[in-house]
């Protein structure tokens, strides 16, 4: 679906890409709900127009549910020694995973 689309990118390439868009535009986003909600809101004042991509909004139940109060029981859970809602992949794409993190923390300083 991405070869479909105008714009592809992370999530901040996506903010950026609404957020510095002309007054009136008109943006269909496929990205987590919150955010395009996020999005939404933000652009109104400028006339610009953010809508969920999917005619079917289905949430993302986990991403949902980072929150401050989540985030900060898992920090705390680890301070403890205790590892919840750990996350395994095959090492082939952690270290896909690894080299893209890499990457972000690289042009983030």
């Amino acid at each position: 679906m991405c070869e479909k689309s105008d714009y592809v990118g992370s999530t901040e390439v996506i903010i950026q890409t609404v957020q510095n868009a002309p007054a009136g535009t008109r943006w269909l986003v496929g990205t987590e709900l919150n955010l395009v909600n996020r999005l939404r809101d933000q652009c109104k004042k400028e006339g610009k127009w953010v809508h969920f991509m999917s005619p079917t909004i289905c949430m993302c139940s986990t991403m949902f549910r980072i929150d401050p109060q989540h985030l900060l029981w898992v920090l705390e859970s680890l301070v403890d020694g205790d590892v919840v809602n750990r996350i395994r992949v095959p090492e082939a794409e952690a270290e896909q995973a690894r080299v893209a993190l890499q990457r972000m923390f690289a042009v983030s300083v």
